[in-house]
């Protein structure tokens, strides 16, 4: 789904993984958030982004660097700025895009 894309599906499946308890990790999130990115789904990728902190799962710099282009695409730049802000707050190696 990510790589082409379609991110409605990929948040279609997290959320069936999420409602038959199946266990998620960072590789799955940032598939996911690749694929928002790619749709210039800006709102669904910040989303996703928070749900992994309220989950515990460590976020990377991928993580980020999706969330901030999917930003970026859709001309919102405060948020990829406080994303990319965030970045050391949250103690996640910054790089450049």
């Amino acid at each position: 789904c990510a790589k082409a894309g379609q991110w409605g599906g990929a948040v279609q499946l997290l959320q069936q993984m999420v409602d038959g308890h199946v266990e998620r990790d960072i590789i799955l999130y940032n598939s996911v958030i690749s694929a928002c990115e790619k749709s210039g789904e800006w709102g669904q990728a910040l989303q996703l982004l928070f749900e992994m902190a309220d989950g515990h799962l460590e976020r990377s710099t991928n993580s980020y660097n999706s969330a901030i282009s999917a930003c970026e695409k859709k001309g919102q730049w405060s948020w990829a700025l406080q994303l990319f802000s965030d970045m050391t707050d949250s103690h996640v190696t910054r790089d450049t895009i």
